[in-house]
């Protein structure tokens, strides 16, 4: 009897833990647009998300997204941290730029797609409301080759580029490829749809076919910056 009451416990006691960490655990599908002058973007991305803490308010997750860039004469700027302020260690966040190290690319229509790992973290004020940040990790990128004009003081040419392949996350300007970032904001309409709103920073880079920058070292990797407002809808798988 004492064992089968034992067992009994047992089970139950797995069942109890089974059902919480179910409970600690949610699948999001999200669907973005993002949007500022001349440029825009699609995102899609599914999460795997934790909620940690007794009440269950923080949330830590990973997830896959996929970005899609579009743009018109979008200029792209020298990338190398190296080059832009003259540092490749973890204070380059707060170094100035070098103005007459950084020379520009001029893209026409830029149109880069990127695949990436997603880091999210997230915090539940209300039922309905989260507010949350999400950044891209690693990846890579890919898109057609564009006809681009580099100009510098000192000269200008025509030059072919293509989306820098390879995307790695690291420290500001040591950044590498297309990476995507979001500070956003979630109202649940029900247990499983939510809307969407986030200020969205988005990178993304080509790479010329040949090292056209020539000062203060040749270069081939340019970058451009685009701050952009976002909505979109979120839905509990």
């Amino acid at each position: 009897m004492i064992k089968t009451l034992v067992l009994v416990s047992m089970i139950l006691f797995s069942d109890s833990l089974i059902a919480q960490q179910k409970k600690q655990v949610n699948n999001y599908l999200n669907v973005d647009f993002g949007v500022a002058s001349y440029r825009g973007s699609l995102s899609v991305s599914v999460l795997h998300n934790w909620r940690l803490g007794a009440r269950q308010k923080m949330g830590v997750g990973l997830g896959g997204r996929f970005t899609s860039f579009l743009g018109a004469n979008q200029y792209y700027i020298t990338a190398p941290a190296a080059l832009t302020s003259g540092s490749t260690g973890p204070f380059v966040i707060f170094k100035e730029n070098i103005p007459e190290n950084i020379d520009s690319l001029l893209v026409k229509s830029p149109q880069v797609n990127a695949l990436n790992l997603m880091i999210n973290l997230d915090y539940q004020i209300s039922r309905k409301i989260t507010v949350g940040f999400n950044i891209d990790a690693i990846g890579f990128s890919f898109g057609g080759s564009k006809q681009a004009n580099f100009m510098s003081e000192a000269t200008g040419m025509n030059t072919t580029a293509d989306p820098t392949p390879f995307n790695v996350l690291l420290i500001s300007d040591n950044d590498q490829g297309t990476l995507n970032s979001e500070l956003y904001l979630t109202y649940s309409l029900s247990d499983a749809w939510a809307i969407k709103t986030s200020a969205q920073f988005l990178f993304t880079e080509y790479t010329t076919i040949t090292k056209v920058q020539a000062y203060p070292e040749e270069n081939d990797r340019f970058r451009n910056k685009s701050l952009m407002f976002s909505v979109g809808i979120s839905r509990k798988l």
